[in-house]
């Protein structure tokens, strides 16, 4: 029970006199600390992290689900190639703008983000018809497959 260590002691091997300094210092670390945690940035929103996918396939086709909120259609790139690489890119721009009576700026703010997935669908079709359609922050892709023969099941050779 000795060892144990309390919370937040950093250094304990302190004198007389630097046991202030060191918790003061102590202090200024958790208050910074705590302040980065409590940033925008640090949390998890749409633009500082990847974007959720959900991919089925059925018997014809893909269907893919990206959840997307609060993107507009105007800001959504797909792209399907030959190689059956479908692409689902985001561009974004915000701008805040906050004045005061005399149209002077007390707050102004710009931000751009982009972020971008990509998955291959093996039997994609890429020229078939592609359809995509955006409601309510949820993003619904349908990828027709390329149209298999059914498989030949050979012909019976005879023995001699």
């Amino acid at each position: 029970m000795k060892r144990l260590i309390p919370f937040n002691k950093k250094n304990r091997e302190e004198n007389i006199l630097t046991a202030g300094s060191k918790r003061a210092f102590n202090m200024i670390d958790d208050f910074f600390d705590d302040a980065l945690n409590e940033l925008s940035l640090t949390k998890r929103n749409l633009l500082a992290n990847s974007f959720k996918i959900d991919v089925q396939e059925t018997s014809n086709e893909y269907l893919i689900d990206a959840e997307l909120p609060g993107v507009q259609k105007e800001e959504i790139n797909l792209n399907l190639n030959d190689d059956g690489k479908l692409t689902i890119s985001i561009d974004r721009e915000e701008s805040v703008d906050e004045k005061d009576e005399d149209n002077n700026y007390i707050h102004k703010e710009r931000y751009y983000a982009s972020m971008e997935r990509s998955l291959y669908l093996t039997d994609a079709n890429p020229d078939g018809e592609v359809q995509a359609r955006l409601e309510n922050g949820l993003l619904n892709i349908q990828v027709p497959k390329i149209e298999q023969e059914p498989a030949n099941e050979g012909r019976k050779i005879e023995i001699e």
